[in-house]
């Protein structure tokens, strides 16, 4: 009884020791970048076991090893504290060898960046704020330039400040200076790619699609009872204001 015990006691600490702290290279989500983690693995099984304290211990290592690989990946190594919690959570979790009978085994880690690693990801940090800049830069002037353009007026100043205009040609250039700038026109900024701002550009074709007078009046005074009727009076107000001919007055301002 006395040489089982040992027996016992002894399978369960060569297990021990073989889980203990053994290094695992990990992948992130940056490709030739990874973590460095010091894995300790818990057998809750008592002995006996169904193999050699070596074989179980090996086996474990494997199946931790694979564990931890699979969610390393969609770790970000720039956010370490993110990445041990995602890890160690997952290590956590109890599993089984496929073993008869089943060996339940548990984990935990510390993870780490080597100083190569730590390095890499400071000169990508650096190379994505610059990317970014360029990008912001880009976008910001893309947004003005059209802008600008989305005006026939403006597109006729760029025209007349060549050195070689012909002036002679101002005059046919009306139609086609309108049809480029209603190109320009759709273009919208970031911000303003959204559901709200394209609502605006359909009632706006849908409004401009009715050139007689009479009609516009007719769909400013609806748009008006709808807007009072849905209990907008300032909307209602400002609508009125269009119907009556000043667009640009503020009918709830100047009080």
């Amino acid at each position: 009884m006395a040489s089982t015990r040992w027996s016992r006691r002894h399978a369960r600490r060569a297990v021990r020791r073989g889980l203990t702290r053994f290094e695992v290279r990990l992948r992130s989500s940056c490709p030739g970048i990874g973590f460095t983690a010091r894995i300790t693995g818990t057998v809750l099984t008592e002995p006996p076991y169904p193999g050699t304290a070596e074989e179980i211990a090996g086996a474990v290592r494997t199946a931790l090893r694979r564990a931890a690989g699979e969610v390393s990946t969609d770790c970000d190594p720039d956010d370490l504290a993110s990445a041990r919690d995602v890890i160690g959570q997952h290590l956590a979790r109890r599993r089984q060898l496929p073993t008869d009978p089943p060996v339940e085994f548990t984990a935990e880690l510390t993870l780490d960046l080597l100083p190569d690693d730590r390095a890499a990801v400071a000169t990508l940090l650096t190379a994505q704020r610059q990317q970014a800049v360029t990008d912001a830069l880009r976008r910001q002037k893309t947004d003005a330039l059209a802008a600008e353009l989305a005006d026939p007026a403006a597109l006729l100043v760029r025209w007349v400040e060549r050195e070689s205009v012909d002036w002679s040609k101002l005059a046919g250039l009306a139609g086609d200076v309108t049809g480029i700038a209603e190109v320009f026109a759709r273009h919208r900024p970031e911000d303003e790619r959204t559901v709200e701002h394209a609502a605006v550009e359909v009632l706006r074709e849908f409004l401009a699609s009715f050139p007689d007078p009479a009609q516009k009046q007719m769909l400013y005074t609806l748009l008006t009872a709808g807007m009072t009727s849905a209990q907008r009076p300032q909307h209602a107000a400002k609508a009125q204001a269009l119907l009556n001919g000043h667009g640009a007055a503020d009918p709830a301002g100047g009080s």
